[in-house]
């Protein structure tokens, strides 16, 4: 089996979307921030998986754990988890806070799919990479500033790699996940006001994110590239 970069998995939908590719036998390299956190997950997955400390504002690291997955098995798939949030009205909100939440969710995501990218075009690999966006991306809710905005552009970037790389057979696709029972959304799951929005009653779990994930990055998806996927109960029909 090939193998797959997925930043963020020591927790959240990082960790559900690594144990997914674990579970149909993908060799899984398992990067975090936390490197106790991304040896937890390996250690999930067993003896196909590596657990690597990658802070993705680190361009270098990011090729470095490029090149460790390569090492592993044919690299063919990137999901990019790793993510930074911060809740302040525009006014309130310190550059630097600014800054931090662009330079992990869009410049994290291009440091990973860059070196990636140049590694499967390297290799002729008809490869596939899916970005972590938020159905905050598309639809603005107050605070969020900073990650609201983080994440259209990363919708986009999904968009303009598709184009840049699908002569090179590379699919680029992101993933707009809504209200996830996570830690990073607790504070939005108890507000009622927001859980009823949701048509179908429920927040996701990582776990239903991940399903959407490996799908895109299996042969079954192989004419899907360039979308915007919402996993999100329903929230942007409006109901």
């Amino acid at each position: 089996m090939p193998s797959v970069v997925v930043t963020g998995a020591g927790s959240g939908i990082g960790q559900a979307v690594a144990v997914a590719f674990g579970q149909e036998g993908w060799d899984v390299l398992c990067a975090d921030l936390d490197l106790n956190a991304a040896a937890v997950t390996a250690d999930l997955i067993g003896s196909k998986a590596e657990a690597f400390e990658l802070d993705v504002t680190d361009e270098e690291g990011c090729e470095e754990a490029v090149r460790v997955a390569a090492s592993m098995s044919e690299l063919t798939s990137v999901v990019t988890c790793a993510g930074a949030n911060a809740l302040a009205s525009a006014h309130e909100m310190p550059m630097e806070v600014f800054n931090l939440v662009m330079s992990v969710n869009v410049n994290g995501t291009f440091h990973v799919a860059k070196a990636a990218g140049a590694k499967m075009i390297e290799n002729e690999t008809k490869g596939s990479m899916v970005f972590i966006s938020s159905i905050n991306g598309v639809h603005a809710l107050a605070g969020q500033a900073a990650y609201a905005t983080s994440k259209a552009a990363v919708a986009m970037l999904a968009k303009v790699l598709a184009v840049d790389w699908g002569s090179a057979g590379i699919r680029v696709n992101a993933v707009g996940p809504g209200l996830t029972n996570t830690p990073m959304a607790a504070g939005m799951i108890a507000d009622e006001a927001k859980m009823d929005r949701i048509p179908m009653k429920r927040v996701a779990e990582p776990a239903d994110v991940a399903d959407v994930v490996t799908f895109l990055c299996s042969d079954k998806a192989r004419h899907v590239t360039g979308a915007f996927v919402p996993v999100d109960g329903g929230w942007l029909t409006g109901a």
